[in-house]
């Protein structure tokens, strides 16, 4: 009996050690934007498919649309711009992130997106995010959500 007690307190030991608090999610929930953002400023649109989930639970409603899209979906709507875009850069005016489990956490911010296409014509986009992005083995990725345009100038 004591021996069967020993193992459940050191099972549940080790599991609380593993827990993240949440101030430790949310600071690698934003690090993990921080990073996607740099990654589009410097490797292009395309950057983005690394920071989406793979799953079959994954789905966002772009700008303009009214309806979510399968990552599929996304993935070509990407495709097809990405060659039109030469510089993104976007950087959050607000973000507040809320973790909600070790795996799970939201997120929602107004973004400031500068886009610059090849032919020198600017455009900056004011936009509202909100999303649930879920850990993954191979890190952090955005599982679902939708971005609106507030103004365009």
């Amino acid at each position: 009996m004591r021996l069967a007690t020993l193992i459940i307190v050191l099972a549940s030991s080790l599991q609380c050690a593993n827990a993240q608090t949440p101030a430790t999610v949310e600071k690698e929930v934003k690090l993990m934007l921080d990073n996607y953002f740099a990654d589009i400023r410097r490797e292009g649109l395309m950057a983005e498919m690394k920071y989406l989930d793979t799953s079959a639970d994954f789905f966002w409603v772009p700008p303009g649309y009214n309806h979510a899209l399968s990552r599929d979906s996304v993935v070509l709507i990407i495709t097809n711009y990405a060659p039109k875009v030469k510089l993104t850069d976007n950087s959050f005016e607000t973000l507040r992130i809320i973790p909600l489990t070790d795996n799970l956490a939201t997120y929602t911010g107004r973004v400031k997106s500068r886009v610059i296409d090849f032919e020198g014509k600017e455009r900056i986009h004011i936009l509202v995010e909100t999303a649930v992005v879920v850990r993954r083995k191979d890190g952090w990725k955005l599982l679902s959500g939708q971005t609106s345009v507030v103004r365009t100038r």
